[in-house]
Formats: C-alpha cells, sequence, structure tokens
C-alpha cells in the first residue's frame, strides 16, 4: 500500500488530468488548493488545450508537456484511468493518483508494475489537509 502521507514529500510536479477552469468544479478546487500549497500543477484538458487555468497553460494530452512530471492526478471515469495509466508511465511519472470514485485495479496493477505508486479512490487536498 502506497504511503499518503509521504506522497506530498515526493512530488514537485503534478499533471492534473480532467482540469476544470469552472470554479465550481471539484478539479478547479483541488487545483487551486496544490498551486497554493507550491505545486507546479499542469493542467490537462483537450477542450482546452492552449489556454490557461489558474494562469497555467492547459495541456491536450500527457505526452505534449514539456517537463518532467512526478504525479499524475485523475479527474476522469473510471473508463479512462487504464489508458491514462498507460500515459503515465509513459512520461515516466513517479504517482499515478486517482480521485474519489475513480478505481480500476487492472490500471493500478499496470502501473505499479512499472513502478509508480498507485493511489485510488482518494482525494490529496483532503489527504494534504489531515496530515
Amino acid at each position: 500500500m502506497t504511503d499518503l502521507v509521504s506522497i506530498p514529500n515526493q512530488v514537485k510536479t503534478i499533471a492534473l488530468v480532467g482540469a476544470s477552469a469552472n470554479p465550481a468544479r471539484p478539479s478547479h478546487d483541488v487545483m487551486a488548493y496544490l498551486v497554493a500549497k507550491g505545486y507546479d500543477v499542469i493542467p490537462i484538458n483537450p477542450g482546452l488545450a492552449g489556454d490557461e487555468i489558474l494562469g497555467q497553460r492547459v495541456y491536450a494530452s500527457l505526452k505534449e508537456i514539456d517537463r518532467p512530471v512526478d504525479m499524475v492526478e485523475v479527474f476522469r471515469k473510471s473508463e479512462v484511468l487504464y489508458q491514462i495509466a498507460k500515459e503515465a508511465i509513459a512520461i515516466q511519472a513517479k504517482v499515478l493518483w486517482a480521485q474519489l470514485g475513480v478505481l480500476d485495479e487492472a490500471a493500478a496493477a499496470l502501473a505499479q508494475a512499472a513502478g509508480l505508486n498507485v493511489v485510488m479512490d482518494r482525494c490529496p487536498k483532503i489527504e494534504l489537509e489531515a496530515a
């Protein structure tokens, strides 16, 4: 099991897949929190690629990011987590973190086999506030 307390100390750059420009959306709230905590958060949303969310350039996909990524945070449906896990492996992320309600054991196994720490069905904002 991944030690949730140690993850924030292991990461500096977080790609947030499913980022939203809408302040009412949970992904926007979590991104704002992580940015305020000093993390370099890279929003991923193909529909908003090239725009900015919270002053950060939005990318269409993980493979388009131009710098190393420590953690991939996923605000998408469980059905796409396996594909995102493959992309996280390809960019050599260290952590795959699936948001509350996002679960896929095959995706977790794939990512773990590639050496990534995996967290599913948890929120980094909640975990950081509890630490």
